[in-house]
């Protein structure tokens, strides 16, 4: 199975073959947490980049102070597994210098069928891991969005509504590489929607700019977001503007900084699935049921949706502003409240 980022494994003190920069062979024969692989050299556990379960690569060490583990990122493939393909995003690509690859698309270089098997292997471990459940985890495809492009099905493409860009102090506008606060120049966007890839501002500089993210929500045109920087450097919080995400017959309204599944299927796949996941049977509509992380009353509506009026329902969420929008998403519901406790978890009950 995967491997845990904390794994337990023997010391070693670095030698000069094995310092940062030096570059090494390694198998690779799992994967972790996070878009990363797991390889061992002498005894010691090393997480690489770029690479997949069944290769062999030369990397190049970026971490080897920690006593657990090190880091690498892979400089060359020497044998390939079957399952490599050319990657998704060419601003991603292995022939890049690893410094120049851009973050956040770490299995673009994986077959679209195995990567859903390695997100498999990570869920099945987690779950043996913390909770001791055995579990036969299925990872299925969920279907392109409404305004994906031909081909996004294929290859994993075309699917978040959100887009987070930083700004380097020339004002040039990209992702970091991966692990790194390196802003990355680049000159499409494929994981992004279609209506955010086309009027992405890539080519614009943004002087005293900190990020420019953008929203594609379900209901009106894509939102671009120019976050300045304060006095420390950090973005400024955006101005309040209120969108509104669909799904099925429900509207949901939050704010276009707020959190939102990212992915253009998400949302609705979460709705039905929690819907089909309680049992009729065992499920109590009138006891003091919770649901937490409970955003902007999303999986409450589902819920709800599901067992009607005499459902009761607590959402438990720290953040304000999204507990006041539950309480407007959940306001045909009786007795929906909103109460703002900073710092605190903030609870907006529904009562159909």
């Amino acid at each position: 199975m995967g491997i845990s980022n904390t794994e337990n494994t023997s010391a070693h003190e670095p030698t000069s073959d094995t310092a940062v920069g030096a570059e090494i062979e390694l198998d690779i024969t799992n994967v972790a947490h996070g878009g990363i692989f797991v390889a061992r050299h002498e005894g010691r556990v090393v997480f690489v980049s770029d690479t997949l379960p069944g290769e062999r690569v030369r990397a190049r060490l970026t971490e080897a102070n920690h006593k657990s583990f090190w880091r690498a990122e892979t400089i060359d493939v020497i044998d390939a597994a079957p399952e490599r393909q050319p990657h998704v995003w060419a601003s991603a690509a292995l022939d890049r210098a690893p410094e120049d690859r851009a973050g956040g698309a770490e299995f673009g270089h994986i077959e679209l069928g195995f990567q859903r098997e390695l997100k498999r292997r990570v869920l099945a471990d987690a779950l043996q891991r913390m909770a001791g459940i055995d579990s036969p985890v299925t990872v299925e495809a969920v279907p392109v969005g409404e305004h994906a492009s031909p081909g996004d099905a294929m290859d994993g493409t075309g699917w978040r509504t959100r887009i987070s860009l930083h700004v380097d102090d020339d004002g040039t506008v990209g992702p970091y590489a991966a692990r790194s606060h390196r802003v990355i120049r680049v000159n499409d966007l494929p994981l992004a929607e279609r209506a955010i890839e086309e009027i992405a501002p890539l080519d614009t500089l943004f002087h005293n700019a900190a990020t420019v993210n953008l929203v594609a929500p379900s209901e009106g045109p894509v939102r671009v977001l120019v976050s300045e920087k304060d006095k420390h450097g950090k973005p400024r919080p955006s101005p309040r503007s209120v969108i509104r995400e669909r799904v099925g017959d429900r509207e949901f309204e939050l704010d276009v900084s707020g959190f939102w599944q990212v992915h253009s299927r998400a949302a609705e796949t979460l709705f039905r699935a929690v819907q089909d996941a309680i049992d009729p049977e065992l499920f109590d509509p009138r006891a003091t049921n919770l649901d937490l992380y409970g955003g902007v009353g999303l999986l409450a509506a589902a819920v709800g949706d599901r067992f009607g009026s005499s459902v009761r329902i607590t959402s438990v969420e720290s953040d304000p502003e999204a507990v006041n929008f539950a309480a407007t998403n959940l306001k045909e519901w009786v007795g929906a409240t909103g109460r703002n406790r900073p710092r605190r978890p903030v609870p907006a009950a529904g009562d159909p």
